[in-house]
């Protein structure tokens, strides 16, 4: 099982001037200990649960540049962009950038959005719900065709390009990763368009994350790709005193549901200590 860390909360002492430098000895700390992927939210306001929306929030693109250069071997993402935020051409010419600057390392996460009181504070579109699909789907047809050199005219419903070149392309086509467990249309579109999804840890014994997976693999079958092509991530959280080895206990239980990578979350800003005490869980986990 791979071990990744989710950075959403950047309320670190010391005010803007403390972001650079504690996220920096954050994100080392993760790059040296074995982690698999940094990944950022994808928000203007800050949006977790129990904050003020005032609290600091970084732009993600611009942070996971930022990191590409402070970090060597980790890869990058955000989870999620929603996919209203920023034209498709442009997002995908971001991701493809991060690619470039960091020898390979980068993530297409992304989904369909939900968050409209973001949206109205910042001006951001979030057009209805099933405009907001077709355009996740258009995105994802647009990202594989600029990653394969394909510059030809795309038209659809909502996007007209009448050249999308992908130049430079990326050193490693970037994987995707569809968040969202949505069963009719978020997982249908796992099973024909991502490399990865992601789920929650819901405290329900299993059943959530079991039932979301049966989902996509009925969707996998249905549209004629294998199930295992996909890999099952899931969203949790680090306790602020779970040990190492009850935290990889936890992660045998995930894998037994089916789950390949935890991305894992903490109450408050990241510290280096519990990167510390996720790391240290990484050997205890790898052959999961």
């Amino acid at each position: 099982m791979r071990l990744s860390i989710n950075v959403t909360n950047f309320s670190w002492p010391g005010g803007a001037g403390g972001i650079g430098r504690e996220l920096d000895r954050v994100v080392r700390a993760a790059d040296e200990g074995g982690l698999d992927t940094i990944w950022v939210g994808d928000h203007l306001l800050q949006m977790e649960p129990g904050t003020d929306p005032a609290e600091p929030m970084p732009e993600a693109y611009t942070t996971l540049g930022w990191l590409a250069a402070r970090t060597e071997r980790v890869r990058l993402g955000t989870l999620v962009t929603a996919v209203s935020f920023r034209p498709p051409a442009l997002l995908v010419k971001a991701v493809t950038t991060l690619d470039v600057l960091s020898g390979g390392r980068s993530w297409l996460g992304i989904g369909a959005g939900y968050q409209q009181d973001e949206a109205r504070a910042m001006g951001l579109p979030l057009p209805p719900v099933a405009e907001r699909f077709a355009l996740l789907e258009d995105t994802l047809r647009l990202a594989d065709r600029m990653w394969s050199g394909d510059d030809r005219p795309y038209e659809s419903a909502h996007l007209r390009l009448e050249r999308p070149i992908g130049s430079p392309p990326p050193i490693r086509r970037p994987r995707v990763l569809i968040g969202g467990t949505g069963e009719k249309k978020t997982l249908r579109l796992v099973a024909q368009y991502a490399d990865a999804c992601n789920v929650f840890d819901i405290p329900d014994g299993g059943r959530s994350i079991r039932h979301s997976l049966e989902v996509l693999a009925r969707h996998c079958e249905d549209v004629g790709r294998p199930y295992d092509a996909i890999e099952k991530t899931v969203s949790t959280r680090l306790g602020p005193d779970e040990t190492p080895d009850a935290f990889a206990a936890r992660c045998a239980d995930l894998a037994g549901l089916g789950i390949q990578h935890a991305v894992v979350l903490t109450s408050g800003p990241w510290t280096t200590e519990a990167v510390g005490r996720l790391a240290a869980a990484v050997p205890g986990v790898h052959d999961l």
